[in-house]
C-alpha cells in the first residue's frame, strides 16, 4: 500500500500535465487550421468544437496544484524561512519543527473536512443517494460547469483529497522525524538524470577553463 501512496501524486501529476499539454496543443492547431480555406477540410475542422478545452485544462491545473502541493511536503521543496528555527539549541529546534509540521497537518486536515463537507452538499450527497437508491428528500443534484456540463461536486474533489493527501504527508514527515531527526530534502542544483561524479566540472565550467588546462 505505501509503495502505491509514495509515487501516487507523481502518477497523477504526470497524467495530468501530459493531458493538459495535449489539449492545449490540439485547441491551438485547431484554431489556427480552421481558419486555412481547405476545401472539407476546414468545414470538418470548424465542426469540431474546442470551446470546452480552456474549462478543462484550468480544472486540471487546479488538481496539479493540489497533489502537487502534497508531492513538496514529501520531497521537501516548499519554500521555508528557517533562519530562527536554525538559531535555536538541539532540543527547542527539534520541538519546533514538530509544532510545524503539526500545524500544517492540523490546518490541511481541517481545510480538506471542510471541502468534503462542502463537496457533499454541492451535490455528491444526491449523486450517491441516486447511485445507492436512498430517499432523496429535498436534495437537489447541484450546479453544473458552464462549457462541459460537469457537476461540479466532483471538480471540487480535488480540495477535500489533495488536502487529505496533503494532511497525511505532513504526519508522515513528522513521523520521519521523530524516527531519525531528518526532514525531507530537495537539492534545488540537482537535475534528475544527471549524475555528476565529485570531482567532474559541470560542462560549461570546463569550457571557461579549457584553454588553461
Amino acid at each position: 500500500m505505501m509503495k502505491f501512496l509514495d509515487h501516487l501524486e507523481e502518477w497523477i501529476i504526470t497524467f495530468l500535465i501530459g493531458a493538459a499539454t495535449l489539449l492545449i496543443f490540439a485547441s491551438v492547431v485547431h484554431r489556427y487550421a480552421s481558419s486555412i480555406p481547405i476545401p472539407v477540410v476546414q468545414d470538418w475542422l470548424i465542426s469540431l468544437n474546442f470551446s470546452w478545452a480552456q474549462e478543462l485544462c484550468i480544472y486540471m491545473f487546479v488538481w496539479m496544484a493540489k497533489f502537487g502541493a502534497a508531492y513538496g511536503v514529501r520531497s521537501g521543496i516548499h519554500v521555508g524561512v528557517d533562519v530562527l528555527v536554525n538559531r535555536l539549541p538541539e532540543d527547542w529546534r527539534k520541538k519546533a519543527v514538530l509544532i510545524a509540521l503539526l500545524g500544517g497537518a492540523t490546518f490541511t486536515g481541517i481545510i480538506g473536512t471542510l471541502g468534503a463537507r462542502f463537496v457533499w452538499e454541492d451535490g455528491m450527497h444526491f449523486a450517491v443517494a441516486s447511485l445507492l437508491g436512498w430517499p432523496m428528500g429535498e436534495l437537489t443534484a447541484g450546479p453544473t460547469s458552464p462549457d462541459l456540463e460537469w457537476p461540479t461536486w466532483a471538480i471540487y474533489l480535488a480540495v477535500p483529497l489533495g488536502s487529505y493527501l496533503m494532511c497525511f504527508r505532513f504526519l508522515q514527515v513528522a513521523w520521519g522525524f521523530i524516527r531519525r531527526g531528518e526532514l525531507p530534502h530537495h537539492d534545488h542544483a540537482h537535475v534528475e538524470g544527471i549524475d555528476l561524479e565529485e570531482n567532474e566540472a559541470p560542462v560549461f565550467e570546463k569550457a571557461m577553463v579549457g584553454g588553461v588546462e
